[in-house]
């Protein structure tokens, strides 16, 4: 028994779900203002969706001017549901302006 595969509406590709093969362990860039408490509050998303996160492996990056804070961190990637709900929920922060 074959399983159906979804196509694109315009060209007739075909699509695949995802190209991550879960679990895995996948970088998220998270920037915004440097403030304080934007780690913080990162990392307390992060671990709402990866309770195994280990803060100790986040990096920071400040911009050019110190403005700024690239905040990366690496979580355990068990779905394509679960990346897309830590964007979201990362992207509507008020202190997050940019998620990579």
């Amino acid at each position: 028994m074959s399983t159906p595969e979804a196509t694109d509406g315009q060209t007739g590709a075909k699509r695949t779900e995802s190209l991550i093969e879960y679990p895995c362990k996948f970088p998220i860039k998270v920037m915004g203002t440097k403030v304080d408490g934007l780690v913080h509050a990162i990392t307390l998303i992060t671990k709402q969706f990866d309770p195994e996160f280990d803060s100790s492996t986040i990096e920071l990056r400040e911009s050019k001017g110190g403005k700024y804070l690239g905040v990366t961190v690496t979580v355990n990637a068990t779905s394509r549901e679960q990346l897309d709900e830590l964007y979201r929920t990362l992207s509507t922060h008020p202190m997050v302006k940019v998620v990579l």
